[in-house]
């Protein structure tokens, strides 16, 4: 399913889609609860939090292959990703 055009790009539209792989991806979606801390009970309860929004963006901008398989997947370009990520962090 593709993301929304670029001009309606944003975090929740990116951790929307990031969700959306990771729950066709388990041994990925058990790599992301792994690492941020996550069990299934609590990774529900912060569907829709923008601290679970950030930690999603942050898990694919560090993880090369899942980024560019969600890109692919998404119709979204990965600059157009990290152009929302730095975005959220302030990276310049």
């Amino acid at each position: 399913m593709p993301v929304q055009p670029r001009t309606t790009l944003d975090v929740a539209t990116l951790a929307d889609a990031c969700l959306g792989y990771l729950a066709e991806n388990p041994d990925e979606l058990l790599a992301f609860m792994q690492q941020a801390g996550f069990d299934p009970q609590s990774l529900r309860a912060s569907i829709g939090s923008s601290k679970l929004q950030h930690g999603l963006l942050d898990y694919f901008a560090a993880h090369e292959a899942i980024l560019l398989a969600l890109c692919a997947n998404a119709g979204v370009s990965p600059e157009a990703f990290m152009r929302v990520w730095h975005r959220i962090n302030r990276v310049e």
